[in-house]
């Protein structure tokens, strides 16, 4: 178990020791997969971005994902989960049309008028705090591969076994911990506290400054 995210990036981080001879980007995936990034960023001497993505959750059931979105358009649905759970198209579309509206804010707040870090040629290091359903991070990786990323690897501290099929645009995949019974990221964590929107913003802030000041 990991006392905070903190320690789950230094663990994440020693995974990751042979990015340091690449041309790669690291992406965090907010909220919580910023501070893990934000440390893995500064590990490697990598510049940090986000990708904006939100989770399609069943109604009723919102924690449950049925697909995601992402930044550019990108879509992402677990027809199956649709099935079974009897979503009509309309219901779907709702929860499409709700969480588009959050991601744009989302983008706009997190990002303002800043272009996002060019991906083109390089290899796309995305990073959450741990991987559940992998709708999210699939978005991710397909946002990554829609901007040109010559490699897409998703890294997490913690992740069900079957991750790898869960997230079949990562051309690779790096967990610290796969634990033979796993219900939810927040298991792997003594202190699981949210990340708020303010940190979020600091951490980018602050690895700006650092690629700056090392320019």
């Amino acid at each position: 178990m990991f006392r905070d995210r903190a320690d789950a990036a230094a663990a994440l981080l020693e995974r990751l020791d042979g990015f340091r001879d690449e041309d790669v980007v690291v992406l965090g995936l907010p909220r919580g997969g910023v501070p893990v990034a934000a440390a893995v960023a500064e590990g490697l001497d990598a510049p940090l971005d986000v990708i904006v993505v939100r989770k399609l959750g069943i109604p009723g059931q919102s924690e449950v994902a049925m697909g995601a979105i992402g930044e550019g358009g990108v879509r992402v649905v677990d027809h199956g989960i649709v099935r079974r759970a009897r979503v009509s198209d309309r219901r779907f579309a709702e929860v499409e049309r709700q969480e588009q509206q959050t991601l744009d804010r989302r983008v706009a707040q997190l990002r303002g008028d800043r272009a996002p870090e060019p991906l083109g040629g390089r290899t796309a290091l995305i990073v959450d705090d741990g991987l559940a359903t992998g709708a999210t991070a699939e978005a991710a990786c397909e946002v990554a591969r829609a901007r040109g990323a010559r490699r897409v690897v998703l890294a997490v501290p913690v992740a069900p076994k079957d991750a790898a099929a869960r997230v079949p645009s990562a051309d690779a995949l790096v967990a610290v911990e796969v634990p033979d019974w796993f219900m939810a990221v927040g298991q792997a964590y003594a202190d699981f506290r949210q990340t708020t929107d303010e940190e979020v913003l600091e951490l980018l802030e602050a690895a700006r400054a650092r690629r700056s000041g090392s320019a």
